[in-house]
């Protein structure tokens, strides 16, 4: 007996179609697809949930001092001239970083093998490599996610059934972050 279904396709598509479903769920927190896959994917999104209310606190604050070129009002590096040639000038910053004890780099570990990179454009900067930016979602199920359900024990997601689909027949549902 099987312990998942296999949604009628080979493994690397299944395992391809949820992982993008999972992350399309934790992007949008909320998703329509079928009965079948939707109680699939709520496996997987609850497990994820759950590994990061246990590991959400598990972190250091560290103070980090850093080289940084300095830049004009333009965004563009100042340079100055040594020996004739012209070289950026740098300054050093302080800043702090989360720094993740083990257990919780191992929970952020296994959620980036079910999710997908997300590149997000802006449309005002639509078309310039620069303007895009790289979305890092097991960083918002730490921060945003687990927070919200850290006094909850499971059921961090709902299905909610809406109608047949005209083509199959298959049953659609929506599932949504509670």
């Amino acid at each position: 007996m099987a312990h998942y279904r296999k949604l009628g396709k080979d493994s690397a598509a299944r395992k391809a179609l949820l992982r993008n479903q999972v992350t399309g769920l934790f992007l949008n927190n909320r998703i329509v697809t079928t009965e079948a896959r939707a109680k699939e994917v709520r496996k997987i999104a609850e497990k994820l949930i759950a590994l990061a209310v246990r590991e959400r606190d598990n972190f250091e604050t560290v103070t980090v001092s850093a080289k940084v070129a300095k830049k004009d009002a333009d965004g563009k590096r100042i340079k100055e001239t040594v020996d004739g040639k012209e070289v950026p000038v740098y300054e050093t910053v302080e800043k702090e970083i989360k720094k993740d004890n083990p257990s919780r780099l191992h929970a952020r570990r296994i959620m980036n093998k079910y999710l997908y990179k997300i590149t997000s454009v802006p449309q005002e900067g639509a078309g310039r490599k620069r303007n895009t930016e790289v979305i890092d979602l097991s960083q918002k199920i730490f921060d945003e996610l687990a927070p919200r359900y850290a006094d909850r024990n499971g059921g961090y997601t709902r299905i909610i059934k809406v109608a047949q689909r005209r083509g199959d027949g298959a049953l659609e549902v929506i599932l949504e972050l509670i």
